[in-house]
């Protein structure tokens, strides 16, 4: 799968990122972040887990499968698996740790949306909602490292 955020002139260091190409980093990230997030949420709630390990698993999947989505287009472009791992690790690791920070940060802070259950509207407003704001406030983290040849650039320089 060809990814359209891995096709951008600007996104090589020195360049100066636009917000568009920080903002198609920012929602591959959130791809990856909101599938093991939501993921780990629906688990540990289903499960009856504790909050902190539910928020544990969630953050432990996001990683996961961020990781694993872009380890996909590297390999696609014929890096070996471990060269492939190191991209993904050195182009992911801010920006989903960033992301994971807020998205649970506004989890936890909505009285209520943890202890929610999957059948209401609490929990899956809440939920997106705070996706919707690591979005917002990692954007401008994942601009400043492309910038600097970092975070998303790196997978640039693999296409």
């Amino acid at each position: 799968m060809d990814h359209p955020a891995h096709r951008h002139q600007d996104a090589h260091p020195g360049s100066g990122a636009s917000w568009r190409t920080a903002a198609r980093a920012t929602l591959h990230c959130l791809t990856g972040c909101a599938i093991g997030e939501v993921l780990g949420m629906v688990i540990g709630t289903a499960a009856g887990l504790h909050n902190a390990a539910t928020v544990v698993l969630s953050i432990a999947l996001a990683f996961v499968f961020g990781y694993a989505l872009t380890m996909r287009g590297v390999l696609r472009a014929g890096l070996p698996l471990p060269q492939a791992l190191k991209v993904a690790l050195a182009a992911d690791t801010v920006s989903i740790a960033v992301m994971e920070l807020i998205d649970n940060t506004v989890m936890v802070g909505v009285p209520g949306a943890m202890d929610a259950g999957l059948t209401q509207a609490l929990f899956w407003v809440s939920l997106t909602a705070s996706l919707a704001v690591a979005f917002v406030l990692t954007t401008p983290v994942n601009r400043w490292m492309i910038t600097r040849g970092k975070g998303h650039a790196v997978v640039h320089q693999h296409h």
